[in-house]
């Protein structure tokens, strides 16, 4: 029978995850480093699948990735700058020796498993979108391929529609959830 627990996050906590998300922002500041954090965050993506973790750390992790591919799909088209912006919070979780070093047993990820939580309901308009963008992307390309047609004809024309009205409300979001006077993390300037 699963058991639920919940905790609520001081002010003075997200504090200290914001002043992490600070310090990581000044340290994401060219193509190198982004590429440093990137990888790094794909390969705990890959250690977390091969450990054994409790699904509730696990879960959060397996998200993660969809943020990964989010902002490497190149039909998806995020701006240099909300990519940058996405792996400043990303750069939190590449350091093993965070609030709680990785390496500890049983507990080394759970540190990154709230932080994870925190970014991706910070990212929860973003993620909802590209998730429709791919599924969009995917019926697509099946419905032309019953029709006889080329997937790859007008592919660009199709998917810069879809795009950009995806884009447009991800923006929108993003601006109007910054004046409600809840707490946000500060992931986009």
């Amino acid at each position: 029978m699963p058991l639920e627990i919940k905790f609520t996050l001081s002010d003075e906590d997200l504090k200290r995850f914001q002043d992490i998300v600070d310090r990581a922002r000044s340290t994401v500041n060219c193509e190198e480093s982004c590429s440093h954090v990137e990888e790094a965050a794909r390969k705990l993506l890959r250690e977390t699948e091969k450990a054994d973790l409790p699904d509730f750390i696990a879960a959060r992790f397996q998200k993660l990735g969809v943020v990964i591919d989010m902002i490497n799909d190149k039909e998806w088209g995020l701006s240099e700058d909300e990519r940058r912006q996405v792996l400043v919070a990303l750069a939190y979780l590449c350091d093993p020796d965070d609030i709680i070093p990785d390496h500890v047993p049983g507990l080394g990820f759970l540190d990154d498993a709230i932080y994870a939580e925190i970014v991706l309901g910070e990212l929860k308009s973003e993620i909802s979108l590209y998730e429709e963008f791919c599924a969009y992307r995917v019926t697509e390309e099946a419905r032309r391929a019953e029709r006889g047609d080329s997937i790859k004809v007008d592919r660009e024309q199709w998917l810069a529609e879809k795009r950009a009205s995806l884009h447009k409300k991800m923006r929108l979001f993003r601006k109007s959830n910054g004046s409600t006077g809840r707490w946000r993390m500060r992931l986009w300037k």
